[in-house]
């Protein structure tokens, strides 16, 4: 039939101009009869124009399968010419052809493009074996076995082929026959019709096919691992039956049903509300028709035993003792007053009215001021569970909402998790470190907390694991965070914002005398009478050895201490030992910081400013220079756009001013101006700074001497308004450390200064200025003022006068009051 069939090829001339088909997804060999279905136009074209000449056309992979319109760079360069012995049109527009393979060719060129291709080509004639050796009858016997194997092993031929390549004889012909059956993938068959040598096409080939069963080989394993396993199930299954079977006769009970009546038993006691109890019961009756091994009964099974734990009705009852709780308060913590009148409150408001929604609290401060340990005090206060979660990078919305049960291994939100944890419906819920939750394509995590965080909302709070309401309104919810900013304003706008400024040095060594040494004297097994730190090295550890607005560094600090004289004490060297300032070093070494001290002297352009940063307050110093030059303002110091800003207005208001205050409008143009703000590697920026700027700007302009004794903080206007800024008390603190002891503020914060501890207000002078012009004269020394105040001809400025102010707190505080006279 070959040899018939190489006659019948022999006698058919093939011109070198062919229309070419691109054929997608097959690679077609000489001697192969299959049909083809096409449908592209430009296929039907070239189909249309074989047919009206010899039915002879050039048949080629192209390389890509999802390719609609190839290009010739898309198509392989070596085919095979076939000659369409039928046609058939199709009702959907396709056509239906078989072709059979008659020999390789290649592509020399593309002669037309459109509307379909033709190509010149080159026929490629298939050499002749001289003999067949010993070799290569080894090799041909060894890829008709290995096919054997294959078909054996499970792959589909067709028998009439097996019987074909037995009689095969010609190992070009055996190769291409075995490629085309086998179903290989387009790169991999193109790769053998592209191999001319039969000898060495047909060794191409049997590496394929041991590729091939080794594949067929792991299959088979598997197939047969995985039919091991069912078979061991059916036999369990069929066992367990039995077994249940003859349980039933001897009387036993059915374990399955008293895992039904079990969980129905423990429904009625967890008292649930009627829709809950709806979903629970269909989830039950779907249990007892489920398989008790399938995959799904466990699925329900766990989904009802979270159902069952949770606290639906379980709720501890609130110690409404207002003195008790008080106590507890102070015994815990030490200030924080603001945050323990609000406790209270709740409280008061909860003795008079037995039913009411759970405040949403934010405490918002520095890291180490005891944000975290006041809810639990809060709990304790209270009576109630604590629960603690951290959002601190939580991005997927269903940490927060939890997981639909559809996915394997699914669980309930962590808030669920923590209720579950409490055992009660109305824990004291902490969420540490709100304003770090992240936000990717899994969802926003902040966005599914307003459903949480809000009273009018969270009565019936919906986690995706229960799929039905869960009434979080008992719950008292308190949150933590560093800064508000990075807060979800619609978030934000559903809590009680409580700020929780840094803590004075006074403050401080009364929280490191009360709660810091005895707690770490207990944790280092050190008694009283064995180490004692006084109390002005502790004055000397808190400026000098930490930087920060809480007490977790002096924690550490005084840890370190208690560290070595354990030591000692353990290595028999004493059994007393008191710290002081004299051998402090012994036990921390040298100081880590030095404070920013004041400045020595008067200076011309060099001001003081106060700034707030998130461990609390700092002081910074503004220095301005004029040199020769065009007016160019330099800035110097990592800037942010704020204080830039701020620069710009402050010299704009100076220019704006020049005449009043003296100074040679010339100077502006004939100068170069540079502002410095040390230290260069620290970025600074804020709205705070305009104030210190413009009387920096003022004193090298009019040659006259900043009072090194007087610190300023504010923002400016282009009018010359001052405006008010925040962080007060921290910068006051700060100015305070430095040993500075009057300061220039914004009119504005004069309520501010409530908070102010009474014994800093008592040894500090504040300033309150609305306006540029009041500022100059109390920064600025040496310098006569009488232009400022030139529209108002009867009156003048005169010294600034002290008065002592009451609030209707009763609280006294020094203010200095600028009086026209």
């Amino acid at each position: 039939m070959a040899e018939s069939l190489e006659q019948d090829f022999g006698q058919v001339e093939i011109p070198n101009k062919l229309p070419l088909l691109p054929v997608r997804d097959i690679v077609i060999f000489p001697y192969m009869l299959l049909p083809l279905f096409v449908g592209r136009e430009m296929s039907i074209k070239a189909i249309e124009a074989a047919l009206s000449s010899n039915r002879l056309i050039f048949l080629v992979a192209q390389k890509a399968l999802e390719v609609e319109n190839p290009t010739p760079q898309d198509i392989y360069k070596v085919g095979t010419v076939g000659l369409i012995t039928r046609m058939l049109k199709l009702p959907d527009g396709r056509i239906k052809i078989l072709v059979q393979g008659l020999a390789k060719a290649k592509t020399l060129k593309y002669v037309q493009t459109e509307p379909n291709y033709i190509v010149e080509i080159e026929r490629i004639s298939e050499p002749k074996v001289p003999e067949v050796t010993l070799e290569l009858e080894a090799l041909m016997r060894n890829v008709k076995e290995q096919l054997e194997k294959m078909v054996t092993l499970g792959k589909v031929l067709l028998p009439d082929i097996m019987v074909i390549i037995e009689n095969i004889e010609d190992p070009g012909r055996l190769s291409d026959i075995i490629t085309s059956n086998l179903g290989l993938k387009v790169e991999v068959a193109q790769e053998v019709l592209e191999i001319i040598p039969p000898v060495q096409r047909l060794k191409k080939v049997s590496e394929i096919l041991n590729k091939e069963l080794d594949v067929l080989m792991m299959q088979q394993k598997i197939q047969a691992e995985a039919k091991g396993e069912i078979d061991k199930t059916q036999r369990e299954y069929f066992l367990r039956e039995q077994l249940k079977a003859i349980q039933k006769e001897l009387g036993d009970l059915d374990e399955r049903q008293e895992e039904i009546n079990e969980f129905r038993k423990r429904f009625e006691e967890a008292k649930m509300p009627e829709k809950v109890q709806k979903e629970v019961d269909k989830q039950l009756k779907r249990l007892e028709k489920m398989h008790p091994d399938s995959a799904e009964a466990s699925t329900v099974r766990t989904y009802l035993e979270w159902m069952v734990e949770l606290p639906w009705s379980k709720s501890t009852k609130d110690n409404l003792d207002i003195k008790a709780a008080s106590k507890v308060l102070n015994q815990d913590h030490y200030d924080l007053e603001k945050v323990k009148e609000r406790i209270l409150e709740y409280l008061s408001v909860r003795k008079l009215k037995e039913k009411m929604k759970g405040p949403i609290l934010c405490f918002v401060g520095p890291p180490g001021v005891g944000k975290t340990s006041l809810g639990k005090s809060i709990a304790k206060s209270l009576g109630r569970e604590f629960v603690r979660i951290s959002l601190g990078g939580v991005r997927d919305e269903a940490e927060i909402r939890g997981h639909r049960r559809t996915y394997v291994g699914a669980l309930p939100g962590r808030i669920i998790q923590g209720i579950k944890q409490a055992g009660t419906n109305n824990p004291v819920f902490m969420m540490d470190e709100i304003d770090k939750v992240g936000m990717d394509f899994r969802g926003d995590p902040s966005a599914a907390l307003l459903e949480v965080l809000d009273p009018e909302q969270n009565n019936a709070f919906s986690d995706h694991y229960l799929g039905v309401p869960f009434d979080l309104s008992n719950v008292m919810f308190i949150t933590t965070a560093n800064l508000t900013d990075p807060i979800l304003p619609p978030l934000k706008d559903r809590m009680e914002l409580i700020h929780l400024s840094g803590y004075t040095e006074e403050e401080k060594l009364g929280i490191a005398r009360n709660f810091l040494i005895p707690r770490q004297l207990e944790e280092h097994g050190i008694k009283e009478e064995n180490a004692h730190i006084s109390d002005n090295a502790l004055k000397l550890i808190i400026p000098e050895y930490t930087r920060e607005a809480g007490v977790r560094n002096l924690e550490r600090e005084i840890a370190n201490i208690f560290r070595k004289v354990a030591k000692q004490i353990a290595e028999g060297k004493g059994k007393r030992h008191r710290i002081t300032p004299d051998n402090l070093h012994k036990f921390l070494g040298h100081p880590r910081f030095l404070p920013e001290s004041e400045q020595e002297k008067d200076t011309v352009g060099v001001t003081t400013g106060l700034a707030w940063t998130e461990t609390g307050g700092d002081i910074i110093y503004i220095e301005s220079t004029i040199m020769k030059g065009k007016g160019i303002l330099t800035l110097t110091g990592q800037l942010g756009d704020v204080m830039k800003e701020s620069a710009h207005t402050a010299l704009s208001y100076i220019r704006s001013r020049a005449k009043d205050l003296g100074i040679n409008v010339e100077m502006f143009n004939r100068n170069d101006i540079h502002i410095h703000v040390p230290a260069g590697a620290i970025p600074k920026d804020g709205p705070s700074a305009g104030i210190t700027m413009a009387t920096s700007l003022a004193s090298i302009f009019m040659n006259a001497p900043v009072n090194h004794k007087v610190a300023m903080t504010g923002e400016i206007t282009l009018q010359g308004r001052v405006l008010p800024i925040g962080g007060l008390k921290e910068k006051i603190l700060a100015a305070k450390r430095a040993g500075i002891k009057e300061i220039i503020l914004p009119k504005r914060n004069e309520k501010d200064l409530e908070d102010i501890p009474k014994n800093i207000r008592k040894v500090m002078k504040f300033h309150l200025a609305e306006k540029m012009d009041e500022v100059l004269p109390m920064a600025l020394k040496g310098w006569k003022h009488k232009n400022l105040n030139k529209p108002a001809k009867k009156k003048r400025l005169t010294t600034a006068k002290v008065a002592y102010a009451k609030r209707p707190s009763n609280r006294t505080y020094k203010v200095v009051k600028f009086e026209n006279v």
